[in-house]
């Protein structure tokens, strides 16, 4: 049986045309694996090459569809525009897209730089609605579309040593209501994804030491930690059918902390 055997299945999402950004790793690749799971295909973006293919094999392996993987620096606008246009060409359209792609480096309000600022607002903001831009086109001609958005829990808490992080995160929020009301006569659909403490393998090489865990355990009302497959159970839903009434809104997937 695999990991995603005992929960939903969602008929609506088979062969759904699905982008993922940052899709090679933590929460990105639990949300790619649970939509090839689906029998939807797959298309996402990173920068790890290696990592990707690595994971694309795997998945391949397990019998699964076949995700499409797209090198792209997502910081590079003007190539992921000429990226996003090449995926629509081959596959005709996104009928779904999730911006996940983002980067929770620590820095003090010290060791903020206008480069830096600028830099980490591209890793975390400016992508996301650069890529939006680019498939609403093809969701219009299609009759509807989702768009799911990963903001974090960090702008509510708030989390500290990381300002830069939390305002674009917060900013997400923001982006996610305003396009809502855009696009809604559309049909597409735009909400945002606030995961809390996630135990990805970055997380925890990086920053979950074992008093740090008991931090955030404390904190929850769940005394477990939060993995990435709980996140993309709900992105699922939120792409699904399902969901089709659902718009301008923003979960939180976090074990109960906020």
């Amino acid at each position: 049986m695999g990991k995603f055997d005992q929960f939903a299945s969602y008929p609506s999402l088979c062969e759904k045309v699905v982008l993922v950004t940052g899709g090679a790793s933590g929460i990105g690749e639990a949300i790619v694996e649970a939509f090839a799971m689906q029998r939807s295909q797959v298309v996402f973006l990173d920068i790890q090459q290696s990592i990707a293919e690595a994971m694309v094999r795997r998945l391949v392996k397990a019998g699964v569809v076949e995700p499409s993987f797209y090198p792209c620096d997502l910081r590079d606008i003007p190539s992921l525009q000429r990226t996003v246009a090449a995926i629509i060409q081959t596959f005709g359209r996104a009928d779904v897209l999730v911006n996940n792609a983002g980067n929770d480096t620590r820095h003090s309000i010290e060791e903020v730089t206008s480069e830096s600022w600028d830099e980490l607002m591209a890793v975390n903001l400016k992508h996301q609605f650069f890529v939006t831009q680019s498939v609403i086109p093809g969701m219009r001609r299609a009759g509807g579309g989702s768009i799911i958005n990963m903001s974090s829990i960090g702008w509510v808490i708030p989390s500290t040593r990381l300002p830069v992080y939390v305002t674009a995160k917060a900013a997400i929020v923001g982006m996610t209501r305003t396009l809502a009301h855009e696009l809604g006569a559309d049909n597409i659909r735009v909400n945002c994804v606030m995961p809390g403490a996630i135990l990805t393998e970055r997380q925890q090489k990086l920053w979950i030491t074992e008093d740090y865990k008991k931090e955030i355990l404390a904190a929850q009302a769940l005394k477990r930690m939060i993995l990435p497959d709980d996140v993309a159970r709900l992105v699922l839903f939120l792409a699904a059918d399902d969901s089709a009434a659902i718009t301008n809104q923003s979960y939180v997937v976090d074990g109960g902390w906020v």
